[in-house]
């Protein structure tokens, strides 16, 4: 499987690119938001991929971050969600807001991708709020896969090394969220009720650092009266 391409944009459409690799182009599908993250053709770049195999099919699809591509396998997993849809949601939402939507139950959030009805959109929310935390855990926490090969550019005819591509960096607030839903988990809150905890208190109060989420959701958390 492959798993990441390292190269050279060399090609932008309207809903994919093409990397260059070694000499070989790979025509990679991407959301809005991906393509908009990624350089201008003729520039070093590199994406998470996720391949879809089928019969007559043989597809890559594009990601700026793991937690984007763990949030399509996910989508995905939802019936009535293909991968053009699932890039719907992440173009419309990024892995932030698509986390935060299932986490407070916010089916209008996920509607607010194109093609995506009031009855995928619920059956996403309430079929993912109990997944969501692993992957809202993850945090856009970039790290190689050992199943998954990095295919990248290879020397050129010259011996000289071609430049590390710069991959699109990752939303700012997911590795506070993530450190905040691991702590209240550790401290023995269901992955569930903290999400929507973590969730409300970044929705509400932007710029939190990873204390003042666990502080501001703790105070959700804790019982009236």
């Amino acid at each position: 499987m492959i798993g990441r391409l390292a190269g050279r944009l060399v090609h932008r459409g309207l809903d994919h690119v093409m990397i260059d690799v070694g000499g070989v182009g790979y025509v990679v599908h991407v959301s809005d938001r991906t393509m908009a993250a990624l350089p201008r053709v003729g520039e070093a770049a590199a994406l998470w991929t996720d391949l879809l195999v089928r019969e007559d099919l043989l597809q890559l699809y594009g990601f700026a971050t793991p937690v984007e591509k763990e949030w399509h396998r996910l989508l995905t997993s939802v019936q009535g969600i293909g991968a053009k849809a699932s890039l719907a949601i992440l173009g419309a939402l990024g892995p932030e807001g698509v986390g935060r939507a299932i986490a407070l139950g916010d089916a209008t959030a996920i509607r607010a991708a194109p093609g995506v009805g009031p009855k995928i959109a619920s059956r996403v929310v309430n079929e993912l709020r109990d997944k969501a935390p692993a992957v809202m855990a993850m945090g856009g926490a970039v790290h190689a896969e050992p199943d998954a090969p990095v295919i990248e550019a290879a020397p050129s005819a010259t011996g000289a090394t071609a430049p590390p591509p710069a991959a699109p960096r990752p939303e700012g607030g997911a590795a506070a969220q993530a450190e905040a839903l691991s702590a209240l988990t550790n401290l023995g809150y269901g992955p569930s009720e903290a999400m929507q905890a973590v969730a409300e208190a970044a929705g509400t109060e932007a710029g939190l650092d990873t204390g003042g989420l666990i502080r501001a959701a703790l105070r959700r958390l804790a019982p009236a009266g």
